[in-house]
């Protein structure tokens, strides 16, 4: 420990040697540019040579649950600020790594599974729009007469908000019926997402993914619909005693 302490002193005087410079040196050049420049580089060298400063690839060591090169979706999620850049590097605090870990441990959130959930539902969402969107649906080639206009309809009444909560109901009966909580998980009460089932697949009931999958996108589906008619999502709670009586 002494020999480490001594160390960093001589490592300490050597930034301030460069970065005050010698009796030798006019008193312009002693604060110039480049000698803070050397101190800088210096003080960052044995900052990380101490450990201080973390790769993206060695983030994992200190929040557990991190996927494979966390550190454009910490940085863009969770506005993580305390980092530097060396060269096309990044390099992170580990006291604010550490710190971001343990907030994500006491939240219970698996930092992994948040990026699929992320991933999932923004792919989900440009599906829909596409399908909304007729600018976007795949047509084929086409050329419109050019004499051809006014041809127009209307919106067509928007159905019953009722008939959507029967249909989310029914797929809350299914669900419990069929034990999907087993192999899928909802966040939020609003958003369905098939659980990483591949590596047991092949010891699955047959065609049970399958209609995991299906009821994922029905659920997804039905309560999209909800919030475009009523303006709001309809949360499902599996712990509710009502969907117990089937």
């Amino acid at each position: 420990m002494e020999k480490e302490i001594l160390k960093e002193i001589q490592e300490l005087k050597l930034i301030l040697s460069k970065l005050i410079g010698s009796d030798k040196e006019s008193p312009e050049n002693r604060f110039s540019e480049e000698a803070l420049d050397k101190a800088q580089k210096l003080y960052l060298k044995m900052s990380i040579e101490r450990g201080d400063w973390v790769k993206d690839t060695n983030i994992s060591q200190f929040i557990k649950s991190a996927p494979w090169n966390p550190g454009s979706f910490i940085r863009k999620e969770f506005e993580f600020t305390n980092w530097i850049k060396r060269g096309h590097e990044y390099l992170y605090s580990k006291k604010d790594l550490i710190a971001l870990g343990e907030e994500l441990a006491a939240r219970n959130i698996d930092l992994n599974r948040y990026q699929d959930f992320l991933g999932d539902k923004a792919a989900f969402d440009r599906k829909m729009a596409t399908l909304n969107d007729p600018k976007k649906a795949k047509s084929k080639p086409f050329k419109i007469p050019p004499d051809l206009k006014n041809i127009v309809t209307t919106d067509i009444p928007k159905p019953d908000p009722e008939l959507v909560r029967q249909d989310l109901a029914m797929l809350k009966r299914e669900f419990k019926l069929n034990k999907f909580e087993a192999y899928v998980d909802i966040y939020k009460g609003t958003h369905a997402m098939l659980k990483n089932i591949y590596y047991y697949q092949k010891y699955l009931e047959l065609g049970l993914k399958r209609r995991c999958r299906k009821w994922c996108d029905d659920f997804n589906y039905a309560n999209r619909a909800l919030k475009m008619i009523t303006g709001k999502k309809e949360k499902f709670a599996i712990s509710d005693p009502d969907l117990i009586q089937l």
